[in-house]
């Protein structure tokens, strides 16, 4: 075989194995770049495409939201808002015949609504916090020294959908073993005088109260 021959058939196994290895180190990068790509998707704040309809953010979604006090302040200004109501029309009535109910029975003791259980409730256990701070009632009752006592969830037509019970498990765990009761006024089925039977029930009169404070203080 003639040297021109040889020095040719060199150079072009040379750029033969040049393109492979090009081809080889492309895709390689091209690997790379996804897997970038993938942990960046992961890593980023969760994109919400709508928050009009629902009252409150589901609980991933808040957990998503920047921490940084500059990038929120940079959100929120350029961002619009607008009031909307605390309770829905039916949870309104609810809460209205329940305020009456109480105050009835004791002025000093208070109603309130949307409470965060992360408000009510403490724990050693930083783990089993944060699976019930951001989680809310519906109402609670609170005594004269603004103890909370009693929650009232109300549940509408279409609360059981979805991870509600298991939600609601929750709370219902917690609120038990932080001694606060738990009571459930069922949409269509609660009539108003049930309601006011349980308030009687639960809320501690006036005399009562003053009565325990006399025996506490005496002993």
């Amino acid at each position: 075989m003639s040297p021109e021959i040889t020095l040719i058939a060199a150079l072009f196994i040379g750029l033969v194995v040049g393109v492979a290895i090009s081809r080889l180190r492309s895709s390689l990068r091209r690997r790379e770049w996804r897997a970038r790509d993938r942990a960046y998707s992961q890593s980023r704040p969760h994109v919400i495409p709508n928050v009009e309809p629902g009252p409150w953010l589901r609980e991933s979604e808040v957990s998503s939201r920047p921490t940084d006090a500059a990038d929120q302040l940079r959100i929120v200004m350029a961002a619009s808002f607008s009031a909307q109501p605390l309770l829905s029309k039916s949870e309104v009535r609810v809460y209205q015949d329940l305020d009456a109910f109480v105050t009835a029975c004791n002025p000093r003791w208070l109603v309130m609504a949307q409470v965060s259980l992360g408000e009510i409730l403490k724990s050693r256990d930083a783990q089993a916090y944060s699976c019930i701070n951001s989680k809310r009632v519906d109402l609670l009752l609170v005594d004269e020294n603004c103890h909370p006592r009693h929650v009232v969830e109300y549940q509408g037509s279409g609360h059981h959908q979805g991870t509600a019970a298991a939600r609601d498990a929750v709370k219902k765990e917690a609120l038990r073993r932080a001694g606060i009761g738990y009571h459930e006024v069922v949409a269509g089925h609660t009539t108003p005088s049930e309601l006011k039977r349980l308030v009687e029930r639960l809320v501690e009169s006036p005399a009562s109260t003053q009565s325990t404070t006399t025996r506490t203080s005496t002993n």
